[in-house]
């Protein structure tokens, strides 16, 4: 880090001094400006690997650096240093393209966090195809995004990924994660609609042994899980009213309290927000807080559909039907001419989700290495008699649990029947023996 570079742009000299100190310890060579006009300079003869300017200025303030920098000197992080509790300027400073904010007073240990995570910007390298969970597509609609999250991996702001269910959210907080300063740090996703009401305190923030019945050990929360890395909020318009509170503080502060504990535990952690509702609708009936939903859509990124992108679907329907044969060590089978055309006019309502649903239907339907129109089964399902009749009480959790203990039971009793042959017992259920072979597989009874 001997030959790192580091720009100070504040009018107090305290702060300057103090600010140099920190870095030079670091290993950071550093130089400061008084003002917007000396800056300017020092970047027009310098390349800097990172500028820490103030807000406030005497003759201009600190995001009309920031826009300057984003405009002659991209590949360099700017982090703005704001008064204490200025949250709406440290917000303003991130959607001018600020990588990331730091109050006044400076703590410490958090500029140095800060610092740590701008100087990996532009040594990240990115990830192996190994670790990287590939995002599919050649339609502009998908290049657009795959700019778009580039851009949004070298900053810190929040970003809130708005699109519909089954459209590939978490695949694109994922790539943000990836292609980010933090990507050797946790990704931790959530679906904060999963979590029960009474316990969400003490997932999101941990608790203290003896602090509630049950508690019989100390525990960490999902925030201390995810320090250095990504939290995910998955379904964020999901969160009962209480818990937003909670969460806006632990966003604000950067600090979260353990249920039962009376003091605060440091959080260094990029939140990434997404749900398929209408937030900013929710915020205006009141079921949303308008100051949570600021502070997490700084920046919002569109997800397109798939219908919006039906070009990408023979690319996509290539990759989910490879990645089943591989499942079961077969040959992937072929989608004929009518079978695509099928996909191709499909809405798909449930998007790229639905796609790998119906298709994995297919796989274990089709008779031969080739997949017809009619394995597809797009026919628009029948609607309940009525939509409001209650479920029966099956005795399991969910209607998939329900399905994979008749589908176990039935290849049980028909191996049993077979003698283990797997082709008789294939026969004997009336389907492909490489459905079975599938079948055995996702239900771990191979």
């Amino acid at each position: 880090m001997s030959h790192t570079t580091a720009l100070i742009v504040d009018d107090e000299p305290d702060i300057r001094e103090l600010l140099e100190i920190t870095l030079s310890r670091m290993g950071l060579k550093t130089h400061s400006a008084a003002n917007l006009q000396d800056a300017r300079l020092l970047l027009q003869k310098n390349r800097f690997d990172l500028c820490l300017t103030d807000m406030q200025l005497p003759d201009g303030n600190g995001i009309e650096l920031v826009k300057h920098i984003q405009k002659y000197c991209s590949d360099t992080p700017v982090a703005m240093i704001t008064a204490f509790g200025s949250m709406d300027t440290a917000v303003d400073a991130l959607k001018a393209g600020a990588f990331d904010f730091v109050s006044k007073p400076v703590e410490l240990n958090r500029l140095r966090d800060l610092v740590n995570t701008a100087l990996k910007l532009n040594r990240h390298t990115e990830p192996s195809p190994e670790q990287s969970t590939p995002m599919l597509g050649e339609s502009p609609r998908i290049a657009k995004l795959q700019a778009q999250i580039r851009k949004l991996a070298r900053s810190q702001a929040p970003v809130y990924i708005s699109g519909e269910s089954g459209s590939g959210k978490e695949l694109v907080a994922r790539k943000i994660h990836e292609q980010g300063p933090r990507a050797e740090a946790p990704f931790i996703p959530v679906n904060c609609g999963a979590i029960p009401s009474e316990l969400m305190e003490s997932e999101f923030f941990g608790h203290t042994k003896g602090s509630f019945t049950g508690a019989t050990a100390a525990k960490a929360g999902l925030f201390q899980a995810a320090t250095g890395g990504t939290l995910f909020l998955d379904e964020v318009a999901d969160l009962p009213l209480h818990m937003q509170v909670k969460l806006l503080r632990a966003i604000q502060e950067k600090s979260v309290r353990p249920v039962g504990s009376e003091q605060e535990i440091a959080v260094d952690v990029r939140i990434l927000s997404a749900t398929h509702k209408d937030l900013a609708q929710l915020v205006k009936e009141q079921q949303f807080r308008q100051d949570l939903f600021y502070r997490i859509n700084v920046i919002e990124l569109k997800v397109p559909s798939l219908r919006e992108r039906s070009e990408d679907i023979p690319l996509l329907a290539q990759s989910i039907l490879r990645k089943l044969a591989e499942e079961c060590d077969t040959t992937p089978p072929q989608l004929d001419q009518e079978a695509l055309d099928a996909l191709m006019r499909y809405p798909f309502p449930g998007n790229v989700r639905e796609l790998e649903n119906i298709l994995e239907r297919a796989f274990t339907l089709c008779e031969e290495e080739q997949i017809g129109a009619e394995d597809l089964q797009l026919e628009p399902a029948q609607p309940l008699e009525s939509e409001n009749a209650p479920l029966p009480t099956l005795g399991v959790d969910s209607l998939e649990a329900y399905m994979e203990t008749i589908e176990r039971s039935a290849i049980t009793q028909a191996l049993e029947k077979t003698r283990g042959n797997k082709t008789a017992a294939a026969k004997q259920l009336g389907i492909s023996f490489r459905a079975l072979r599938y079948r055995l597989k996702k239900l771990e009874m191979e």
